[in-house]
């Protein structure tokens, strides 16, 4: 039977659960700074298998975000790739530049010796599988362009998922021997996965390029209150109905994607306590919102609470 690690915060005080929560998260997925999107009211549970040298994670939990700042990338003891695939939920991952949001039927991969930040908005009940980078850089696989991208809908990708479903639920009833073999053929599915999308040169890929460069040109322009959808057609020299086209599936508009990196930009400096602390409308308006009374709204939807709540904390 294959060796199983359980973490929930039904043991746990709920004064304490948060920091708990945030610890865990930390030892176990090798540095991670998380927040709860200023909720007071968390509860999350993590249960752990090995495949051999494959880490297999069921999650559950509330509405969270972890971050991965280059430091902590450059500290971490062990390189791997990371996947999660929600089973429930969704998770957005940013890396790269890129951005990627899988929902149940797909999943996304990313790279720990690098930053990344993933937005977990809503209840999850995720499978994060752990695939150490060694193994598959020996197959002279290149990892440039393959992060954070959408993978499981289809093709090998979704024998993967498969596979590394059926692992975590079976891991209970295998032998050490057989539960290594399994671990080998998820890192031989994954690297068949990404050996596929970077080999590729379709529709499929051609609308992600065009999706990379949207989110490159709004990361890069999010402070200027002008930004638009037309702006951004102008800039890349394309028409709206290819902007469109290129965020289809990604279950937000261009505009809600804006406000959504806008909105994170004035929570991480709401976030910033202390006597210099900016004032609220300079923070907003810092980050393009023109209209207070519109950021107040939009903050409120998004956060449950006003800018000013959520700042005293």
């Amino acid at each position: 039977m294959a060796d199983s690690t359980l973490l929930s915060t039904d043991v746990v005080a709920p004064r304490d659960r948060a920091p708990q929560w945030r610890e865990w998260v930390s030892k176990h997925f090798g540095g991670l700074q998380s927040d709860l999107y200023g909720d007071s009211e968390f509860d999350g549970h993590m249960q752990a298998s090995h495949a051999g040298d494959v880490i297999l994670t069921r999650l559950e939990a509330n509405r969270h975000r972890v971050l991965r700042t280059p430091s902590m990338a450059r500290t971490s003891e062990t390189a791997y790739l990371k996947i999660v695939a929600p089973w429930q939920g969704s998770a957005t991952v940013q890396q790269q530049g890129r951005e990627a949001c899988a929902r149940d039927g797909a999943w996304v991969i990313y790279d720990t010796t690098g930053s990344y930040e993933i937005a977990n908005p809503e209840r999850v009940d995720h499978l994060i599988v752990m695939v150490p980078k060694d193994g598959l850089a020996e197959r002279n696989l290149r990892f440039d362009g393959v992060m954070a991208r959408r993978l499981g809908t289809s093709g090998i990708s979704r024998v993967a998922l498969e596979t590394m479903r059926n692992t975590y639920q079976e891991l209970p009833n295998m032998s050490p021997a057989a539960a290594q073999g399994a671990g080998e053929l998820i890192k031989q599915l994954v690297h068949l996965s990404l050996q596929e999308l970077s080999g590729l040169e379709t529709a499929v890929t051609q609308r992600e390029a065009l999706r990379d460069r949207i989110r490159s040109h709004v990361q890069k322009n999010l402070r200027d209150p002008a930004l638009s959808v037309d702006a951004i057609a102008r800039a890349l020299n394309c028409s709206r109905r290819h902007l469109y086209n290129a965020f289809g599936g990604e279950g937000e508009s261009i505009a809600a994607y804006i406000q959504r990196l806008r909105l994170q930009a004035c929570i991480r400096d709401l976030q910033q306590a202390g006597p210099h602390a900016r004032p609220i409308t300079d923070i907003a308006l810092s980050w393009g919102f023109g209209n207070p009374s519109h950021f107040s709204r939009v903050f409120r939807d998004h956060t449950g609470k006003s800018p000013s709540e959520f700042r005293g904390g």
